[in-house]
């Protein structure tokens, strides 16, 4: 493994550009839906249409997320148990920082999943990061020099019968930064002040394995924080945290993020049943449609009424929203983990094999329209912003693995 190193510039100017940042997983709408009006290619290689690659130290597989000048990842040194926050250049993608911000304390996590796969998130001001050692979850609070604000200890996070690891994301809610930690031995809510790192509220949740993100979004008339799995989709109040509803539904374990549209949340679960669901987000309990689709890892996308999946073995679907009517299916190749990325009408969705594939959003039939490999394996979503795809991909096995990031634009 290459060396789990910090580095410390002594400045490093952070303008923000007018052009759109990405500062969240799932992006500044919270449903990973892109600018429409980019100029994204379909097609790359290791000689195409990359504007520049840079190593990225340890192993995550955390998204990338964009801060005007900056991008910021998180990483994890396994050999040396050590966790970090790194941060790049956004033009040239020269490494300007990184900041390790625990030491030991590792879990027995499952072999895909990583100690740093929780996107990390940014309020313009600061970039906050989540990680998971000593048995707790432990939040952070950097500047943009990636000097450390604050750290709390957040909860306690200690899986018993499946040892699995951490992997949601944080989430921003008006000065709050809001966590989950679903596990079967203790399970919670919590937002944390960004400002000092204290907690302002806390809630209670099923004590079951669940690996699902919180998410806010204004639906059916207000504001909700949505989070899938334990059995139920259930929705409280972003502000204090108090529950709003919950429906039972889905299944136990889901790690992929609730997407909405007016009035309905739809969310895709995978152990121990198979099943993706409607559900109405008015607190009516009411489910529109199941069906027995396993999107496991990844989230899913709704665009114009139809909702856009890949399941976990690579079939990519459409769904007409509101009715459930299954509109296609089409096999690419799995599996898969990363959530498809929409831009425009056209969606790209990486499988864990390196492979990005480029498909329309159309709802009368598949389109595809490219299929691009870099690297031999890729579990991070692809952050798509102002013009170009920031891509997260890995090569090698064992001490030979590295990690690399990748800008892809039309050049």
């Amino acid at each position: 493994m290459r060396s789990f190193i910090v580095i410390m510039s002594l400045v490093v100017p952070i303008s923000h550009l007018p052009a759109a940042d990405w500062t969240q997983w799932r992006g500044p709408s919270h449903n990973n839906v892109a600018d429409a009006g980019q100029n994204i290619p379909i097609a790359w290689s290791e000689s195409n249409n990359v504007v520049w690659k840079v190593d990225v130290p340890g192993r995550g597989h955390s998204s990338p997320i964009v801060i005007g000048d900056l991008i910021v990842l998180t990483s994890a040194d396994e050999q040396g148990q050590q966790q970090g926050v790194f941060g790049f250049d956004r033009q040239t993608g020269r490494r300007l920082w990184g900041t390790v911000i625990s030491k030991g304390g590792f879990p027995k996590i499952h072999n895909k999943n990583t100690h740093a796969s929780s996107t990390a998130c940014s309020d313009g001001r600061q970039v906050y990061a989540t990680f998971n050692h000593h048995n707790r979850v432990e939040a952070a609070a950097l500047d943009m020099q990636g000097k450390i604000v604050w750290q709390t200890d957040v909860g306690g996070f200690v899986p018993k019968k499946y040892e699995y690891g951490y992997a949601a994301a944080p989430t921003l809610y008006n000065g709050t930064l809001i966590i989950s930690g679903d596990c079967d031995s203790v399970a919670w809510l919590k937002a944390l002040d960004t400002e000092s790192g204290q907690i302002v509220w806390q809630q209670n949740r099923p004590q079951k394995l669940n690996w699902s993100s919180p998410n806010v979004g204004n639906v059916a008339g207000r504001e909700q924080l949505f989070i899938s799995g334990c059995d139920m989709m259930a929705a409280y109040d972003p502000k204090t945290g108090r529950p709003h509803w919950s429906v039972p539904c889905l299944t136990m374990a889901t790690c992929g993020t609730v997407v909405w549209d007016d009035d309905t949340v739809y969310a895709s679960g995978g152990y121990p049943r198979k099943e993706t669901v409607a559900v109405k987000a008015d607190g009516s309990g009411t489910i529109l449609w199941t069906n027995t689709v396993k999107c496991y890892e990844q989230s899913m996308l709704i665009d114009q009424g139809h909702l856009y999946a890949v399941d976990d073995g690579g079939v990519a679907y459409c769904w007409h929203a509101k009715s459930g009517r299954e509109m296609w299916r089409s096999r690419m190749r799995g599996p898969v983990s990363a959530s498809p990325v929409l831009v425009g009408d056209t969606i790209y969705a990486s499988n864990e094999k390196g492979t990005t594939f480029v498909f329309k959003a159309n709802p009368q039939s598949f389109q595809a329209v490219g299929q691009n490999q870099l690297g031999t394996e890729s579990f991070a979503t692809p952050t798509i912003v102002d013009n170009r795809i920031y891509l997260r991909t890995a090569d090698g096995q064992g001490v030979n693995r590295k990690e690399t990031l990748y800008a892809i634009g039309t050049k």
